[in-house]
């Protein structure tokens, strides 16, 4: 009795009497009345279920509407009432005669027989052959089961289809001695149980193994219509109802009770709520079997418990409750005085709000969770309950009862109401548990792990540190960049060094590596077992710093990454990641400072790739050039001088020449100068680069070697043999012998260019001054000679043409010029002399105004003047040959025949004169150069 007081108490139902509808003319208001004489109900399908003693043992149905309809049952009296929630069957106990002799009927609502219900199954409730009063029936909601209890402590069980004869199967199950007060199906997957209570024990009955064995649960029973079955929120467990406690029971033993003292009238379960009709404590007691029989004088109190959260959510006194009935989503209390009243249940959110508002000025915060939670309040209700109550814990200095509130409304409730009332020292353990719980659910972003981190850091908990950041990567519930830079900041360089090399943070790790803990061995170990991709971008952004603290590794790595990379421990063979190479002249701004190193690495790179960038080449020619010009030891210096020179001879500077002679120029790198002079064709720089240095011997070989490629070499060397005071006679002797040879200049330069040398007397150029007038006036004879031959030449053919102009032709040829037979007539003739019989020239001629014969020799002479014609316009041309050619002055005499010339002097359509003035004087100054040079 002392655990039900100390239940509290609310009024979480609606009481209201049941009012009759309103009829035509709108009157109403008047309490709803039943019949007199109503015995036994049930509810279900939407209807409430009577039945009566006195009006011909009818069958009451009273739906929503309040239109009460019935039928005749039986011929005496209706005992029991059964139903079906999932069926509309109504199985029904009754009398049709006098004594004892009750039967069965099972009615199909939904079909009609006569305007009643379809009476489907009708037999005898006898226990064998002695007829006894039924005391209580279920029956299960597959119809495949049936149990009546009588009062001689029998039960009958029916297997099959309770609603026909055939298939149904009846037996005794139970037999005994005390009355049967209660029964009730339990179905739990495919186990279907029978719990069986009497006014002195409880038992269990397994109906789905055969020979249905039973288990003795209790030596102690209850009263008729006290018990019930609960639904599976109390984990369908079987109630029963003792004056003293009320009793939970599983199939196979028997669960908590609860001490609520006093007569129990009626049982039932409601929506997870208990309800209980007692006897009032005022008034006298009741026989437990005979408690259907009361007086109309007793008073009763119907309570509604809630057996999860302890507390009472209704209570009222009725007048003599026949029974309790739940439809439609309410409560029906039926009185022996024929009223109805309703207990409706309040709203959810209004019993939350009336419970939390008590219970919280009451600070009963843990019930008002549990009430809050068995009524399936939504998360955010939950959650504003839990902040109440840390609140609540707050304000009293409970911070630890508090955090653990206020992680219980995580995703709910803004962290940061949480966070500023624990950002002080002496509360940070509080703040770091939070946090954690925080990132557990993965509900962190990067502030909240900044400042966990810095909680862990303040209170110097290494090991929850260690455990926090060594979680697998795939239960990661923080931001890791933001981890590694707190921690970091910290100092903490060796957590934040794991955290970076675990989740593949690579700049970070080289970033703490290098610029924090200066471990530059392991910064570069690291770098080697990186992927391609992330090697080659580390290596040029932290090469520099490495090749100045471990430059020999430092190269090693970059010879690798330049040729043939694999990160380190990669246990794939050779060859998988062929032609991912780096760009080996991206990395040399990484050898600043560290010319040793960048020599073996560029030494190394011509060596596996001969195709290697340009910028190797030219790079490790400068730093073999530096190396030479600084070097002092006269071995070294020729073994550099060797290297330098066979690296220009290895034929890569070809594109880049002039890159390569600039840093040969700079370093004074004459071989190298040289080299690369005649590789460019540059002659006249050799012979001047000889000449500065005053190698005349060297002059005349390069003018014996490239002269023929380039005559001008000749002139060069004459005019600077010309100008020097030194007695050069030698050398001028050989450069005339020479250029008398290949004619090469005029006589008349000649002389010009020698006279400039005071040392130079006409000795030294009289073999060359005879031998060239000797070959003039050899020369002027025969052009004499081919003049007066060509003079007799014109003049015979002016003469022929004369004649043919003047006189008669006379054509004695006796022979036809192409069949050489006897020419006949008719014959054709021709001012060359050639005839032709008439039928061979129409047969061999393509003209009728040409000889034949004389028609190639024509057609070439046609096509030679055509083609003069129509190079009359080839300046360049003309430019080309008077240069290239020996004998200046036939090309002139060539063009001047082809009206070249004359052309240029009728030019009238040029925007000024002096254009037309400047081709001239340039053609005429040539002329006059090639003119000389050919006399």
């Amino acid at each position: 009795m002392a655990a039900y007081l100390q239940w509290r108490r609310f009024v979480f139902f609606d009481r209201e009497t049941v009012k009759e509808p309103p009829g035509p003319d709108g009157a109403g208001g008047k309490s709803f009345a039943l019949p007199p004489g109503i015995a036994v109900c049930d509810s279900g399908r939407g209807s409430l279920v009577f039945g009566d003693i006195l009006h011909g043992a009818a069958i009451w149905f009273l739906p929503r509407s309040l239109q009460l309809s019935s039928f005749q049952a039986y011929k005496l009296r209706v005992t029991h009432l059964y139903q079906l929630k999932q069926h509309s069957i109504l199985v029904s106990v009754g009398e049709d005669e006098e004594g004892i002799n009750p039967l069965v009927k099972v009615w199909n609502l939904e079909k009609r027989d006569g305007g009643n219900p379809l009476c489907t199954r009708i037999f005898p409730a006898i226990p064998g052959n002695k007829p006894t009063v039924v005391s209580c029936l279920t029956v299960h909601e597959n119809l495949n089961f049936m149990a009546i209890g009588f009062a001689d402590g029998s039960v009958v069980l029916t297997k099959g289809d309770i609603t026909r004869d055939r298939h149904s199967k009846t037996q005794i199950l139970h037999e005994g001695s005390y009355p049967v007060t209660g029964l009730a199906f339990r179905q739990s997957g495919k186990t279907t149980h029978l719990f069986v209570v009497t006014t002195e024990n409880i038992q269990s009955y397994m109906l789905s193994v055969k020979d249905y064995p039973h288990l003795e649960l209790d030596t102690h029973g209850c009263g008729l219509r006290c018990s019930s079955l609960s639904d599976p929120s109390q984990d369908l467990q079987f109630i029963v109802a003792g004056n003293e406690c009320v009793y939970l029971y599983q199939p196979d033993e028997r669960g908590p009770c609860f001490a609520f003292e006093g007569q129990k009238l009626i049982v039932h379960w409601y929506r997870g709520y208990l309800v209980i009709v007692s006897k009032d404590r005022k008034t006298s007691p009741k026989s437990e079997f005979a408690g259907n029989e009361a007086q109309n004088s007793d008073k009763q109190v119907l309570n509604v418990y809630d057996l999860c959260n302890k507390f009472i959510a209704y209570s009222s006194i009725f007048d003599d409750i026949v029974d309790v009935l739940a439809e439609w989503g309410s409560l029906y209390v039926l009185t022996r005085d024929g009223k109805i009243h309703v207990l409706q249940e309040k709203d959810t959110q209004t019993k939350l709000e009336a419970r939390k508002s008590m219970l919280f000025r009451k600070n009963l915060f843990e019930m008002a969770i549990n009430l809050a939670k068995s009524h399936h309040l939504d998360s955010d209700g939950l959650s504003e309950i839990f902040r109440q109550y840390g609140d609540h814990l707050y304000n009293k200095g409970n911070h630890d009862g508090a955090i653990q509130q206020y992680i219980r409304t995580i995703g709910k409730l803004e962290p940061s109401y949480v966070i500023r009332k624990f950002l002080d020292a002496q509360r940070i353990h509080n703040l770091t548990a939070y946090l954690q719980t925080l990132h557990l659910q993965s509900l962190a972003n990067a502030d909240h792990t900044t400042l966990l981190l810095n909680c862990y850091t303040k209170l110097k908990d290494s090991s929850k540190l260690e455990e926090f950041i060594k979680t697998s990567e795939s239960e990661v519930r923080f931001d890791v960049e933001t981890a590694i830079k707190v921690l970091r900041q910290a100092g903490y360089y060796s957590h934040a060094v794991y955290l970076a090399e675990k989740h593949a943070h690579h700049e970070w790790y080289l970033k703490i590596q290098l610029e924090d803990i200066k471990n530059y061995q392991e910064a570069l170990r690291y770098i080697g077992k990186l992927p391609f991709d992330q090697a080659e971008s580390n290596m040029k952004r932290y090469g520099k710093i490495l090749m100045h603290h471990v430059p020999n590794e430092t190269t090693e790595l970059l010879k690798i990454l330049c040729t043939d990379y694999q990160p380190a421990g990669d246990n794939e063979g050779p060859g998988m990641l062929e032609g991912k190479k780096a760009n080996s002249e991206e990395f040399i701004p990484v050898f600043a400072n560290n010319s040793r190193e960048l020599k073996a690495f560029l030494e190394h790179m011509t060596e596996v790739q001969a195709d290697s960038p340009q910028g190797v080449y030219d790079t490790l020619l400068e730093l073999r050039l530096q190396n030479w010009a600084h070097e002092q030891d006269e071995q070294l210096k020729e073994k550099l001088h060797s290297e330098a020179l066979t690296l220009l001879k290895s034929g890569r500077f070809k594109t880049v020449f002039d890159k390569a002679l600039v840093l040969c120029q700079m370093h004074n790198f004459k071989d190298g100068v040289l080299y690369l002079y005649e590789q460019g064709k540059l002659f006249q720089q050799i012979m001047h680069y000889h000449m500065q240095n005053e190698q005349y011997k060297k002059v005349i070989e390069v003018c014996e070697l490239y002269g023929d490629q380039e005559a001008c070499l000749w002139e060069q060397a004459l005019g600077y043999f010309a100008r020097k005071e030194e007695d050069c006679k030698e050398y001028i002797a050989a450069v005339l012998k020479h250029i008398e040879n290949k004619n090469l200049m005029p006589p008349l330069l000649v002389v010009q260019t020698l006279a400039h040398n005071s040392t130079a007397t006409l000795s030294v150029i009289k073999d060359y001054l005879v031998n060239k007038l000797q070959k003039q006036s050899r020369q002027i004879e025969q052009d004499e000679q081919r003049i007066e031959k060509y003079r007799e030449e014109t003049t015979r053919i002016r003469q022929e043409i004369e004649e043919l102009k003047a006189s008669p032709k006379i054509f004695q040829k006796t022979k036809c010029s192409i069949c050489t037979s006897a020419l006949e007539l008719p014959s054709v003739h021709f001012l060359c002399g050639h005839s032709f019989h008439q039928h061979c020239f129409e047969s061999y001629s393509e003209s009728d105004s040409e000889c034949p014969t004389c028609m190639p020799e024509n057609r070439k002479v046609m096509d030679m003047i055509r083609a003069q014609e129509q190079k009359r316009d080839l300046h360049d041309q003309f430019q080309h040959q008077l240069k290239c050619s020996n004998d200046g002055f036939s090309v002139v005499a060539d063009y001047f025949g082809r009206g070249v010339f004359n052309k240029l002097t009728l030019i009238t359509d040029l925007p000024s004169g002096k254009a037309a003035t400047t081709i001239e004087a340039g053609l005429q100054r040539e002329l006059l150069v090639h003119t000389k040079r050919s006399t």
